[in-house]
């Protein structure tokens, strides 16, 4: 097998699993939606980084002592629809590195990273940012079974939150929070982040 060190030896057209993605020694930050190579964007600008280094401050805090783990990008996680049991790596076509996600279900932990949804996500925004990608990820959690899923917004200084309950397949937006507010976690609802602090530095 030709090994693959550069993204243009890869055909952006067509579709490739995780196990291709373990293959892949290039420097390129890529993520597999659906078996198609996404680019991520540039390196996080200051703005992007000191809010994930102060959220990613909060929650190693609050989890310390529980059974939870919150892990940063780079950081693998492997998503597949909620209704199928665990793929094996050459089934699943989806790989992405959200800033900040949070795995209660230890199992679903390897040498990888996570391999199905995590119980929380937050993704910080970044200029680079499209509509289609915010979508194309908003269905995607939705889909895995990610119950929270935050979108932070560095510019406008304003965090929307987003709920699946039951088995509801599609998110609810519950809270949009913005200036003095304090954003309440769902699923850690003892978990508070005061977004005047948050954003004070940013």
């Amino acid at each position: 097998m030709m090994k693959i060190t550069q993204l243009s030896q890869l055909d952006l057209t067509a579709n490739y699993s995780y196990a291709d993605y373990l293959t892949w020694q290039f420097a390129d930050a890529v993520e597999l939606i659906k078996g198609k190579i996404q680019l991520m964007s540039p390196a996080p600008n200051v703005k992007h980084q000191r809010l994930s280094w102060q959220l990613s401050g909060t929650l190693f805090n609050y989890f310390s002592h529980k059974s939870c783990s919150a892990f940063s990008a780079p950081f693998d996680v492997r998503l597949y629809d909620r209704k199928k049991s665990l793929l094996a790596n050459k089934d699943i076509t989806t790989v992405v590195q959200p800033d900040i996600c949070v795995i209660c279900d230890s199992s679903k932990l390897d040498e990888q990273g996570c391999n199905g949804a995590p119980d929380w996500i937050i993704e910080i925004l970044s200029k680079g940012n499209s509509k289609k990608e915010v979508n194309t990820k908003h269905a995607l959690y939705a889909e895995s079974g990610v119950k929270e899923y935050w979108l932070v917004y560095p510019y406008e200084e304003v965090i929307q939150q987003f709920v699946l309950q039951g088995d509801e397949t599609a998110y609810q937006l519950i809270n949009s929070y913005a200036d003095d507010d304090r954003a309440i976690s769902f699923v850690f609802p003892d978990l508070v982040i005061d977004l005047a602090t948050l954003f004070k530095d940013s």
